[in-house]
C-alpha cells in the first residue's frame, strides 16, 4: 500500500469535524451509483427490444435476399454461384408480387410470396410463426377450384377472414381478353394464419405455393428472387458484396439490415440519445466529487501544510487527491454496476412492467445485458469521475506550506 493511498483512505474513513463534507462524499458516491445503474438498465432494455425486433425480422426473412428475373435456365447458374461460397447454408427461390385481396366488400393491397415450403423453412423460421391452420395444405388445391393461401394474422383480422373462408386475389397485371386487358382474378381459401411479431409483415403478407404464384403472376417454373441463409449472420455484408460481383448487374442483393436500415438506424439513434441523456446524471455526480475534494482541501489545509513542510512535493499531494477521487469513483461505479445488473435481472424475471398483449406480441419488457455495455459504461463513468479530480488536486498541490500552517 502506497503512502498516498493510505492517507487518502484515512481521510475518507476517518470521522470528520464537518458533517457537510461527509454528506457531499455520500452524495457523490450515490450519484455515480444511480447514474451508472440507470444507464445500464436503459441500455439493457433497449438492447432487449433491438434484439427482439431483429429476431422477428430474421425469423420472417432470410439473411440475404436476391432479386432478379430467374427463368428456369437461369436457376442452375444462380445455384452454382451460391454453392461456390462456403459461407452459404441454404437457399430458397420465391415469386414475389403485389395484388389486391378482396373479401365481403373489403379490399386491401397485399404482397404475395410464393415459395416451396421445404426450401423456405430452411432459410427462415416462418414455419414456427404459424398460429392457426397448417402449412401442409398450401400445395393442395381445394376440390372446388380454390387455391390455398396463408395470411398474416393482422391482414386476416383487417379483412374479417378466418380459416376456410374464400377470398379473391386480383392481380394488377391484366390478362388478354377479346375486349382488351382484364384483371386476373382467382379464388383462394385461407388455410393458415401467421404471426411473426413484426407488424409490417403480419399486415401485408400473403403466402402461397411457388407453383400457384407462378401461375397467377406468370413465369411458371422460374422465380424473381431467392432467400439465402448463411452459416454466420455476421458474414451478411461480405457475402452480399461477393454475390453482387458474381451475379452481375441483373441481380440485386440485399442483406436483412439493408431491407430494414431505417428501423435499425432509428433504434441506434434512440439508444445513443438515451445514453447521452443518462450520462448527464453521472456528469452531475462528478461535480459533487469535485466539490467534495475542494471542501476537503480547505478542511485539511493545515495537514497539507505539515506534509509539505515534512518534504512532500506537489506530486505527492496531487496523488492523495487523485486517490480520494479514485476511491469515490470506484465505490460508486461498483455499486452502480451491481445495482444495474440486479434491476435488469429482476425486470427480466418478474413482470414488473407488463405490456398490453393486444398491442405488443410480448407481455414483459425484454432485457439483454452485454459485457460490452457494462465495460463501456464503467469506463466512461470512471474517466468522467477522474477528470473531476484534476482541478482540486492541482489547487491543493499549489498551497504554500507556510501559509497553510499559518492560516490552517
Amino acid at each position: 500500500m502506497s503512502t498516498e493511498f493510505f492517507i487518502a483512505r484515512r481521510y475518507l474513513l476517518a470521522k470528520r469535524k464537518g458533517l457537510f463534507t461527509m454528506i457531499t462524499t455520500l452524495i457523490g458516491v450515490a450519484g455515480v451509483a444511480l447514474g451508472v445503474a440507470a444507464l445500464i438498465v436503459t441500455l439493457a432494455i433497449m438492447n432487449g427490444f433491438q434484439s427482439d425486433i431483429k429476431k422477428k425480422i430474421i425469423d420472417a426473412q432470410a439473411h440475404l435476399t436476391v432479386y432478379g428475373r430467374m427463368a428456369p435456365r437461369d436457376m442452375d447458374f444462380f445455384k452454382t454461384a451460391l454453392k461456390r461460397d462456403v459461407r452459404v447454408a441454404a437457399e430458397s427461390p420465391f415469386i414475389l408480387g403485389q395484388a389486391i385481396l378482396t373479401f365481403d366488400g373489403r379490399s386491401t393491397g397485399v404482397v404475395v410470396r410464393g415459395f416451396d415450403p421445404a426450401l423456405e423453412f430452411s432459410v427462415n423460421n416462418l414455419k414456427g410463426s404459424l398460429v392457426r391452420g397448417s402449412w401442409d395444405r398450401l400445395e393442395k388445391p381445394d376440390g372446388g377450384g380454390s387455391r390455398a393461401i396463408v395470411l398474416g394474422e393482422e391482414l386476416a383480422r383487417h379483412l374479417g377472414l378466418w380459416l376456410g373462408d374464400e377470398a379473391v386475389l386480383v392481380s394488377p397485371q391484366g390478362a388478354a381478353a377479346g375486349l382488351g386487358l382484364l384483371p386476373k382474378m382467382k379464388k383462394f381459401k385461407v388455410v393458415g394464419m401467421v404471426r411473426t411479431g413484426y407488424y409490417e409483415f403480419d399486415n401485408t403478407m400473403a403466402y402461397c405455393s411457388i407453383a400457384t404464384a407462378g401461375d397467377f403472376f406468370g413465369g411458371a417454373g422460374g422465380a424473381n428472387g431467392a432467400g439465402v441463409k448463411l452459416k454466420d449472420i455476421n458474414d451478411a455484408g461480405p457475402v452480399a458484396a461477393a454475390l453482387r460481383k458474381t451475379l452481375g448487374a441483373g441481380y440485386s442483393v440485399k442483406t436483412y439490415a439493408d431491407m430494414n436500415q431505417t428501423l435499425f438506424a432509428a433504434l441506434k439513434l434512440e439508444k445513443f440519445v438515451m445514453s447521452l441523456v443518462l450520462a448527464l446524471i453521472i456528469l452531475v455526480a462528478t461535480f459533487n466529487i469535485a466539490s467534495n475534494l475542494l471542501m476537503m482541501s480547505v478542511e485539511k489545509l493545515r495537514d497539507i501544510g505539515i506534509l509539505r513542510a515534512l518534504g512532500a512535493g506537489p506530486a505527492f499531494i496531487r496523488a492523495i487527491f487523485f486517490w480520494e477521487g479514485n476511491l469515490i469513483a470506484l465505490t460508486g461505479i461498483g455499486l452502480g454496476v451491481l445495482l444495474g445488473i440486479g434491476i435488469s435481472v429482476f425486470i427480466s424475471v418478474y413482470p414488473v412492467v407488463e405490456l398490453p398483449s393486444d398491442i405488443y406480441y410480448i407481455t414483459k419488457v425484454p432485457v439483454s445485458l452485454t459485457a460490452r455495455d457494462l465495460l463501456l459504461t464503467a469506463g466512461v463513468s470512471y474517466v468522467l469521475c477522474m477528470l473531476s479530480t484534476v482541478y482540486p488536486a492541482l489547487r491543493a498541490s499549489k498551497i504554500s506550506p507556510v501559509d497553510a500552517i499559518r492560516y490552517g
